[in-house]
């Protein structure tokens, strides 16, 4: 996991260009001005940045040392441009699925989110057709070789759901609860409540019950 260790402006440049290769083929690989731009966008982007050209030429300089980014030097232009090895190429050892890509480069881009906001905010990264396969991909990242490549945060006060955090960044937040099984979906919350409910109901009967068992021992006793 060292190697694919990143600190956060590392990690916001290789989110970038894994976004831009998917969402914007015809406009990558990317110049230094365009990956500036990336990270610094105001939408899609959590936490909003004001990284400046050193710095984020300082990132890519680093991931390049460690051949994570590469640069291209295109025949007709002198300007420089980049392009991620981080993962699914053949440099890489970190081959992912179309699914886990997108969860990847979302929580490298957005941080940590629930596996609804992962569906949601998916856009052109990847098709989900319902947050079961947010799941799936998910677990797949906790459990892949070489990883966990995700890990599940504390739940929020008042949320329902928990939110899953990458495990690539050294600056990012750790979990600190065990691997759970997620709760059910929203499409089946309303059976999950009734569900609730009705163990609610059975077990206030129960003690109904017991306390009438109960006051007929204390009068059989003459208690």
């Amino acid at each position: 996991m060292s190697y694919y260790e990143v600190n956060f402006i590392e990690m916001r440049i290789i989110g970038c260009l894994m976004e831009k290769e998917i969402t914007t083929p015809d406009q990558y690989p990317l110049s230094l001005n365009a990956l500036v731009n990336a990270c610094n966008q105001k939408s899609n982007r959590d936490p909003v940045t004001q990284l400046s050209p050193l710095e984020v030429q300082d990132g890519v300089d680093a991931l390049q040392a460690r051949g994570l980014v590469t640069e291209i030097s295109g025949s007709h232009s002198r300007v420089s441009k980049y392009q991620h090895r981080f993962c699914n190429t053949e440099f890489s050892d970190l081959q992912l699925s179309s699914a886990e890509t997108a969860v990847v480069c979302l929580l490298f881009v957005r941080g940590a989110q629930t596996p609804g906001e992962l569906r949601s905010r998916s856009g052109r990264l990847h098709g989900f057709q319902s947050r079961d396969e947010v799941e799936a991909a998910l677990q797949s990242l906790h459990s892949k070789t070489g990883g966990p490549y995700v890990c599940q945060l504390p739940r929020e006060p008042g949320k329902r759901e928990q939110r899953y955090q990458e495990c690539f960044c050294s600056e990012s937040e750790r979990a600190t609860t065990t691997w759970s099984e997620p709760l059910p979906s929203s499409s089946t919350g309303d059976e999950y409540t009734q569900q609730l409910e009705a163990r609610v109901l059975e077990l206030e009967e129960r003690v109904r019950e017991l306390s009438e068992r109960n006051q007929v021992l204390e009068n059989a006793s003459g208690l």
